[in-house]
């Protein structure tokens, strides 16, 4: 069924992601997406994965081999695949679609996948054990809430870095602007400091009427101080 999907059938699924729904009718959506999301991702040029991956790479100085990285909303691993082509070892996910996470575990990229409702349930994991913390595509508007970059500060070492992305588009613009004053109330209380705010024209293909071509997006890189 999957090598039958259209770019039509993309923009659906995207625009359903996107939606703002409960949480539950939002796992029950990625449930029935997990098989078909990395071709989507592919047809829609998604960029964000490597891209984010790439920035965490290029700033991270100490032994890549040894880190341990938590992949937060991992989907089906496509962040942590990039990462181990750069160098990185030791994975843990999570997620709060079970479809995902099962096709996440075939992947052999990852010690453990836990379930978690990000927004409702505090991360399953302990404080301060992650050189780096990473979530790709789901702080946007109708997904995760900006308020959750404060459990992933929290999953990180004193000295690791939080991997963020979001979208630059008009439709997510008040949820980035929220975000930014999320991460500038941590700066403001000497718990992180920006390292990399990275502006990308091509993030992705629009989905929406009133887009064309492709929208932008950003990776913001924090330490935790």
């Amino acid at each position: 069924m999957a090598d039958t999907r259209t770019f039509a059938d993309v923009r659906t699924a995207y625009r359903s992601a996107q939606k703002n729904t409960g949480i539950e009718e939002k796992v029950a959506f990625y449930n029935t997406w997990s098989e078909s999301y990395e071709q989507d991702a592919a047809m829609l040029d998604y960029r964000a994965p490597f891209l984010a991956a790439e920035c965490i790479a290029s700033h991270f100085t100490s032994e890549k081999e040894r880190a341990i990285i938590l992949d937060v909303a991992c989907g089906t691993g496509l962040v942590s695949r990039h990462l181990k082509k750069m160098g990185f070892r030791h994975f843990v996910g999570v997620d709060g679609s079970e479809d995902m996470i099962n096709l996440a575990k075939k992947t052999g990229l990852f010690q453990e996948v836990k379930q978690c409702m990000l927004g409702q349930d505090p991360l399953p994991v302990q404080d301060e054990s992650y050189d780096v913390v990473v979530i790709v595509g789901a702080m946007s508007v109708g997904n995760v809430p900006a308020m959750v970059f404060k459990q992933l500060w929290q999953a990180t070492k004193l000295g690791g870095f939080v991997c963020i992305t979001t979208r630059g588009n008009a439709d997510n613009c008040q949820y980035k602007t929220e975000l930014e004053r999320v991460i500038q109330s941590m700066e403001e209380e000497k718990k992180c400091r920006r390292v990399s705010v990275t502006v990308v024209d091509k993030w992705e293909k629009a989905v929406h009427e009133h887009e064309s071509g492709y929208i932008p997006g950003v990776i913001y890189l924090c330490q935790r101080t």
